[in-house]
């Protein structure tokens, strides 16, 4: 006997306790990880608008930092109460205070001090989506007791919806913006449906925290529980993660927050649509390279990792000459390449994760994941900083050798376990 998704053999049970549509239920969940990209770069989109309604730079870029200043705390904080308490309770929380913060940063048209609270409350409620909401839609995907393997495509299923997310709520945002009056105001409303509509969708799901013995679930066709660890702070986590995690979130915003402004000197008028345009390619070529990735992961999940370091190697060094001569279109041609190989790393970090962890822990080790690659979202901060002593070209360069360095690095560390993955 099987599942309705045709993968899982189960016992014979005349009223089966599994969720009897896991691939249904999982795609519903996963509408909530759109929710939280989405809240991510809606605001970002929005910067221009904010300098030309007068906010000085000094407070947009404060802004942009207390969103990281709230997700990784709400990262860390999410990830154990969904392993104590469960998925399902946590992320319904978290969609809630991800609308809330929304609706915060709408009355921030009329008083801008409501900006800050619901900047740093977007920041917490986006990492708590990601590590209870990973957590819940990876499992209704592929269940503890699913057989070795399927960990992959639940973790791209998880990034997919993100990438969807931060693609679409950038162009929305900037299109609004552009031409629509109160722009402060619409431009939020479509992610004020979208998360009604995500925590609609998802009542259905059940819950799927493990239970039993030490938080573990026994199945017939789970795998032996010695072939995974349980946290972080293991060295198999260390050398399949450390290298690449922090590239995962440095390239692309790097693609959409830093080249745009780097290259829009010609495009007066349209530097708000320029700056949409550009949060919507370079997440977008992540999702559009998901093929790729399956068919890389299907060789080695090693390989996926070493290409996405490779291909934004390329990205930094075709953002070169385009910042050179200030090109718009070759800035977004490297910006897609960074983002296709963001898609890349983001696939094998959360299909490593995911095979590393057991179950009782894996929402705990998910978030050290997105905790470790969201730490580049500093890199436009580290750029600019840099830059007022080194030309911008010279430092592109340097990330693309730093890039290919990283992959060498990766490649080494786990070059015993390259066939399937890195070691456990």
């Amino acid at each position: 006997m099987t599942d309705t998704a045709g993968l899982i053999p189960t016992r014979p049970s005349p009223t089966p306790r599994t969720p009897p549509a896991p691939r249904r239920y999982g795609l519903r969940t996963a509408l909530m990880m759109t929710a939280s990209g989405w809240s991510a770069n809606q605001f970002a989109a929005l910067l221009g608008a904010y300098r030309a309604a007068g906010l000085p730079d000094a407070a947009v870029n404060a802004l942009l930092a207390v969103y990281a200043v709230g997700l990784i705390p709400g990262l860390l904080a999410a990830a154990p109460l969904a392993d104590r308490y469960g998925r399902r309770p946590v992320a319904f929380t978290a969609l809630a205070l991800n609308l809330a913060a929304t609706l915060l940063l709408m009355l921030g048209a009329g008083a801008t001090f409501w900006l800050a609270p619901g900047r740093l409350l977007t920041g917490i409620s986006a990492g708590a989506l990601l590590a209870a909401g990973g957590a819940w839609v990876k499992e209704l995907s592929a269940p503890p007791y699913a057989p070795a393997g399927t960990e992959t495509v639940a973790a791209r299923r998880s990034g997919i919806f993100v990438s969807l997310g931060f693609a679409s709520g950038g162009l929305s945002a900037s299109l609004i913006a552009q031409w629509a009056p109160w722009p402060m105001v619409l431009a939020y409303l479509p992610h004020v449906a979208l998360a009604l509509l995500a925590g609609c969708l998802a009542l259905g799901g059940p819950e799927t925290r493990p239970t039993g013995p030490r938080g573990r679930t026994r199945s017939p066709g789970a795998r032996p529980v010695g072939e995974r660890v349980a946290t972080g702070r293991t060295a198999g986590f260390r050398r399949a993660v450390l290298p690449l995690a922090p590239w995962v979130f440095a390239a692309p915003t790097v693609g959409f927050a830093t080249l745009p402004g780097l290259v829009d000197g010609g495009l007066t008028g349209r530097q708000v649509v320029y700056a949409g345009v550009a949060t919507a390619v370079v997440p977008g070529a992540g999702v559009a390279v998901q093929p790729l990735a399956r068919r890389l992961s299907g060789r080695s999940r090693l390989l996926t990792g070493a290409a996405g370091l490779l291909v934004m190697a390329a990205g930094f060094a075709l953002a070169v000459p385009a910042v050179a001569y200030r090109q718009p279109v070759l800035a977004l041609l490297a910006g897609a390449v960074l983002g296709a190989g963001y898609g890349l790393a983001l696939t094998y970090g959360l299909a490593t994760t995911a095979a590393l962890a057991t179950p009782a822990a894996l929402a705990r080790l998910t978030s050290y994941f997105w905790s470790l690659a969201y730490l580049g979202m500093f890199a436009p901060l580290l750029l600019s900083a840099l830059s007022a002593t080194v030309p911008m070209t010279r430092l592109l360069a340097a990330a693309a050798a730093l890039a290919v360095l990283c992959c060498a690095l990766l490649a080494f560390l786990n070059r015993a376990n390259g066939s399937r993955g890195p070691a456990r």
